[in-house]
């Protein structure tokens, strides 16, 4: 492709220093004149656009009216049918929500649950069976709490009673694609890694200062609460932060609580239909159009950062609290 001062041209052939052209987007008559080559590797046949549209596409950039930007409003929209006008806020707002409910849930009860298992519990048979538990559940694959998400929080189960007509629901209710339902599933999903995490930070702490505590009169409520719980403090936040980051990233459960609806508005609370950063990352590379595959390159992009965003947390609150 040539070009020239009026227009785009295109080679036909070259013979000793003659070259042939014919006009892609012009109205001159082709003569002897100056120019500059534009190159392009690929044939005609193996790209995408034609060489009208690449003559269409300079022109345009000549004229100024094309130019390579920030997509400032990417940040600022919600999901649309149109890739230049789609945007990840709503899908952003959706995984805080569900976030939100993941940490209610699944901080306390799991830190609480290390506690009594690692201070308080006696060594039992039973005891034992509830930590093999706690680890297996922690390699069950995602998909499998999705599924019983879905059954349970949005179907509910029927159970009857033996020798009566009569049964009883357990669970159900609540909608599909809900924020709360999300929350609920990824708490469960997360609740073994806090408790293992929190388990081997309370182990890590010595032995001698629960000894010293229960030795000038501690309780040993008070000797947990108030010099193991301080020591093992980072090693805690730190394994909760980063399964909760984990949590963010899970895209399976979600797509089986029917959080892969499109979603065009703003999720306003806990109990409406909404889409998370890694489902709407999904929808959006599964689409044909080509204008798409930035677009999801950009939220991925957007889902790393407030991944590391979490990560950077935990590593300042585990510096912070070791210093002390």
């Amino acid at each position: 492709l040539i070009e020239l001062d009026d227009g785009t041209w295109r080679a036909t052939a070259i013979a000793g220093d003659h070259l042939d052209i014919e006009p892609l987007l012009t109205w001159a008559v082709p003569q002897e004149r100056q120019g500059q080559y534009l190159l392009v590797s690929s044939p005609r046949i193996e790209r995408p656009i034609t060489d009208r549209q690449i003559a269409a596409t300079q022109a345009l950039k000549q004229l100024g009216y094309l130019s390579r930007d920030f997509n400032v409003p990417f940040l600022f929209r919600a999901d649309s049918s149109e890739a230049e006008m789609a945007g990840v806020l709503g899908a952003l707002i959706g995984s805080i929500l569900i976030m939100v409910v993941t940490m209610c849930l699944a901080v306390p009860v799991g830190i609480a649950a290390a506690i009594y298992l690692e201070e308080f519990a006696p060594r039992t048979w039973l005891t034992r069976l509830i930590q093999i538990n706690i680890n297996n559940l922690a390699a069950v694959p995602s998909i499998v709490f999705g599924l019983l998400g879905a059954a349970i929080f949005i179907n509910g189960v029927a159970i009857d009673i033996p020798f009566t007509d009569w049964n009883f629901t357990l669970g159900g209710g609540l909608g599909r694609g809900w924020p709360v339902v999300g929350g609920l599933v990824l708490a469960l999903m997360t609740l073994p890694t806090i408790i293992i995490s929190s388990r081997a930070a309370l182990a890590a702490v010595p032995d001698s200062i629960r000894q010293a505590a229960l030795g000038v009169g501690a309780s040993r409520l008070q000797m947990v609460g108030h010099h193991v719980l301080p020591q093992a403090g980072p090693g805690i936040l730190t394994g909760s932060i980063i399964g909760l980051a984990q949590a963010l990233g899970e895209t399976a459960p979600l797509l089986l609580i029917g959080m892969v609806a499109f979603i065009g508005d703003l999720p306003n609370g806990l109990n409406e239909r909404s889409t998370a950063l890694p489902v709407l990352i999904y929808q959006w590379s599964t689409r044909a159009e080509r204008a798409w595959e930035p677009m999801t390159s950009a939220a991925i992009i957007v889902l790393l950062l407030v991944m590391l965003a979490m990560n950077a947390v935990a590593i300042w609150l585990r510096l912070k609290y070791e210093r002390k």
